[in-house]
């Protein structure tokens, strides 16, 4: 199974993802959660997904990522 993709990312994909961190105000201590995640390597599913880290969800679809919710905000997808 192909691994999420978090280098080379389409510029417009990269820029989105950037706005949506400063938008959501996801703390430093949530960012060091997700690198942490990041640093697992996890398997990127068909389809789309959703990874939820308490304070924050990230959302993908395939080997990338695509956005950024809050906690109260509904994600669609398969739970990892």
């Amino acid at each position: 199974m192909p691994r999420i993709q978090w280098t080379n990312l389409p510029p417009p994909l990269r820029d989105h993802l950037l706005d949506r961190l400063r938008d959501r105000q996801i703390t430093v201590d949530d960012l060091y959660k997700l690198k942490l995640w990041r640093e697992s390597e996890p398997e990127a599913p068909e389809g789309q997904w959703v990874k939820d880290f308490g304070s924050f969800k990230i959302c993908g679809e395939g080997k990338f990522p695509k956005t950024f919710l809050l906690q109260g905000q509904a994600a669609k997808g398969q739970k990892l």
